[in-house]
C-alpha cells in the first residue's frame, strides 16, 4: 500500500503541476499505513469467516450423505430379518447376474407356517421366521445375496454358483432349518422345516423366467412332501 501510494503521488502530482514536498511525504507514508492495517485485518477476518463456513458446510454435507446412505439402506431392508426386501432383491438379482457367467436363484419356503401362526399366534410365528432367516445366513456362502420377498417365503441367489454347488447349498440351507430347535412354549420342540426350489441363471433369462423357474421346482418340493430342495440347471428362456 505504501510502495502504490508513493508511486502514484510520484506520477500524478508532477503531471498536476504540484510537487511532492515533505507534508505530502508524511502523508503518503502515515495514510497508507493507517487504512492498510484494519483494511488488511478485516480481509482476514473474511477469510477466517469463509474458510469456518466452508468446513461447517462439507461436515453438513457429510452429514446429510450418511444419513441419506442409512436411509436408503433401511429402506431397502425387511425390518424384521435384516435381509433384502423383495424389490430391493430382484433389484439386485437382476443388476448382478448380468455381470456374471453363472449363477443360481433358490426360493424357500416355510412349511405348514400358517399352523405355527394359528397354533401359538403371530409373535410365536415371528420368533420361528427370525429362526429361520437366521439359519439361512448360517448355510450360505459369503457374497451371496438374501432376500425376503413375502411373508414367510425368502431368497437366495448364489453369486458365480455352479449346478452343483447350488444343489449343495440347497441341501445346507434344509439341513440347517431342519436341525433347529424351536421351543415356542413348554419346553415342547416344534420341528422347522423348508421346501426349496432353485434354478441356474443363465445371462439370456429374465427374472421372470428365473421366478418361473424356481417356483416350479419349489411347487414339486410342496407336492413331494415337503422339506425337500429341488433344483434343476436347464430352463426354459420366454422368446
Amino acid at each position: 500500500s505504501l510502495a502504490a501510494s508513493i508511486l502514484l503521488a510520484l506520477t500524478v502530482v508532477p503531471a498536476l503541476g504540484g510537487t511532492v514536498d515533505g507534508n505530502a511525504w508524511l502523508m503518503l507514508t502515515i495514510c497508507p499505513l493507517m487504512i492498510a492495517w484494519p483494511a488488511s485485518a478485516f480481509t482476514f477476518w473474511q477469510s477466517e469467516k469463509l474458510k469456518t463456513a466452508h468446513r461447517d458446510l462439507a461436515r453438513t454435507h457429510a452429514q446429510l450423505s450418511a444419513a441419506h446412505r442409512r436411509l436408503a439402506e433401511k429402506a431397502s431392508r425387511d425390518p424384521m430379518t435384516g435381509m433384502l426386501n423383495r424389490e430391493s432383491f430382484f433389484g439386485a438379482l437382476d443388476v448382478t447376474r448380468h455381470d456374471l457367467d453363472r449363477g443360481a436363484l433358490l426360493l424357500i419356503d416355510v412349511d405348514h407356517f400358517k399352523t405355527i401362526n394359528d397354533r401359538f399366534g403371530h409373535l410365536i410365528g415371528d420368533k420361528a421366521l427370525l429362526e429361520i432367516a437366521s439359519a439361512i445366513k448360517r448355510a450360505i456362502r459369503a457374497g451371496d445375496v438374501l432376500g425376503r420377498i413375502g411373508g414367510e417365503e425368502f431368497a437366495a441367489y448364489l453369486l458365480g454358483a455352479s449346478d452343483a454347488e447350488a444343489v449343495h447349498v440347497a441341501e445346507r440351507i434344509r439341513r440347517e432349518v431342519e436341525l433347529v430347535r424351536f421351543l415356542p412354549v413348554d419346553e415342547r420342540t416344534v420341528p422347522l422345516t423348508v421346501s426349496i426350489g432353485g434354478t441356474g441363471c443363465p445371462r439370456a433369462a429374465t427374472v421372470s423366467d428365473l421366478m418361473r423357474a424356481a417356483d416350479k421346482r419349489l411347487y414339486q418340493a410342496k407336492n413331494g412332501g415337503r422339506n425337500l430342495a429341488i433344483f434343476a440347471g436347464e430352463i426354459s428362456v420366454a422368446a
